[in-house]
C-alpha cells in the first residue's frame, strides 16, 4: 500500500497561535566566536530548551564535552580530495565505540553553493561517491542519515535530484535538511515543495532566518515559523480511502527538528542585527530567549555596521575551510 500525504492548512497559511515557548525539536547551529568565548555558556545553560546541536564538522565542540542533554550531530561538510578518504566514517564510528549517542549525521552543507557564501561547492557525482563510501555504512550501525543540505534556490532541487540519480539507489537518506533565508510565506511554500518531492522523508530545518528584516518583522518571522514547525499537521493514509487516515501534529509531524541561524551577536550577524539571538553586548534578545524557552528580555540588538547584502552562510567560511582542509 502506498502512503498518501495531505498537507493541512498550516502548510500554506500563516499561523495565529499564541507563542510557543518550548519545543523538543529545537537545536543549535553552533557558530563560535573566539572574541566572545563567554557566549558559549549561554547555549547549554540549565534553563536552555535546546536538545541537540551541530557545528558543521565531524567532531563535537570541546565547550559542550560535558553536556548530558545536548546531543551532537556530526556533519560531513564537504567531499575530501582523496577519493579513498574515510576520515568522516572513522570519526563517527570512533565516537560510537567510545559510547557517544550518535543517532544522526548531516551531510554536505549547501553543495550547490560556493565557498564564498559558506557552501561546500561539491559536484553531485562526487558527493554520491563520497556518501556511498563514508556515510552509507553508518546505516548498519543504526544511524539515521541526513540528505545533503542544499540551498533554498532552484539549483538546490536540481542538485539534489542529480545526487540521487548518481547514487543509483545506494544512498538511503532518512531525512531532508532545509535551508531558507527569506520571509515566512516563502519558507512555508518551500517546505511544501520539498515535502511533495520527497514525501517519504521527514524534514529538518537546519538553517533559517529572514535576513535584513527589521526587529518587528524578525520577531514575527521567528514566532510564525516556530509555531509552524511545532504545530504543522498532515494526514497520513495507508490507502486512498479516508478510513484509516491519521492526523499527526506536533512531535509526530514530519518536521522533526529545526535550528534557527542566529547564535551570534548582532554586531557580527550576516543576517542583519535584528535576526540575531544575542545583542552586541552578548545579552539574549527576545528571539534568543524565546528560542531557549524563556520569556522576552527587552534587550534590543544593534550593530556597529550593517551588511549591505546577505551572503548565505558566509559567517561560516573560515570555519568551513577548517573542516574541508583539516
Amino acid at each position: 500500500m502506498r502512503s498518501t500525504i495531505i498537507l493541512g492548512v498550516f502548510a500554506i497559511l500563516p499561523l495565529a497561535f499564541s507563542q510557543i515557548t518550548t519545543s523538543p525539536k529545537r537545536g543549535l547551529v553552533y557558530v563560535p566566536n573566539a572574541n566572545y568565548p563567554q557566549d558559549n555558556n549561554i547555549w547549554d545553560s540549565p534553563s536552555s530548551d535546546l536538545t541537540w546541536y551541530y557545528n558543521y564538522g565531524p567532531e563535537p565542540s570541546p565547550n559542550f564535552s560535558n553536556a548530558t542533554n545536548f546531543q551532537f550531530v556530526p556533519m560531513l561538510f564537504s567531499a575530501p580530495n582523496d577519493t579513498t578518504d574515510a576520515s568522516f566514517l572513522t570519526s563517527v564510528q570512533s565516537q560510537i565505540s567510545a559510547g557517544a549517542n550518535v543517532s544522526y549525521v548531516l551531510t554536505f552543507n549547501e553543495p550547490d553553493g560556493t565557498s564564498a557564501t559558506g557552501g561546500s561547492d561539491v559536484p553531485s557525482e562526487l558527493a554520491a561517491e563520497t556518501w556511498i563510501r563514508e556515510v552509507e555504512p553508518l546505516k548498519l550501525q543504526g544511524v539515521k542519515l541526513g540528505a545533503p543540505a542544499v540551498t533554498g534556490a532552484q539549483t538546490g532541487f536540481t542538485w539534489l535530484q542529480q545526487f540521487f540519480t548518481a547514487c543509483a539507489g545506494n544512498c538511503s537518506a532518512d531525512f531532508i535538511p532545509i535551508h531558507w533565508y527569506g520571509d515566512f510565506g516563502g519558507l512555508a511554500s518551500h517546505i511544501g515543495q520539498v515535502r511533495a518531492a520527497y514525501p517519504n522523508m521527514s524534514i529538518w530545518i537546519t538553517e533559517y532566518a529572514d535576513p535584513g528584516a527589521n526587529l518587528t518583522d524578525s520577531q514575527s518571522f521567528f514566532n510564525e515559523s516556530s509555531q509552524y514547525f511545532d504545530r504543522i499537521e498532515y494526514v497520513s493514509c495507508l490507502s486512498d480511502a479516508t478510513a484509516g487516515c491519521e492526523t499527526l501534529t506536533g512531535s509526530d509531524s514530519y518536521i522533526t527538528r529545526y535550528s534557527y541561524f542566529g547564535s551570534f551577536r548582532s554586531s557580527v550577524s550576516n543576517v542583519g542585527p535584528d535576526a540575531a539571538m544575542l545583542t552586541q553586548n552578548g545579552q539574549l534578545t527576545d528571539i534568543g530567549s524565546w528560542y531557549l524557552g524563556g520569556s522576552a528580555t527587552g534587550f534590543v540588538p544593534s550593530a556597529a555596521s550593517h551588511t549591505a547584502a546577505f551572503a548565505g552562510s558566509s559567517l561560516l567560511v573560515v570555519l568551513a575551510a577548517f573542516w574541508c582542509f583539516s
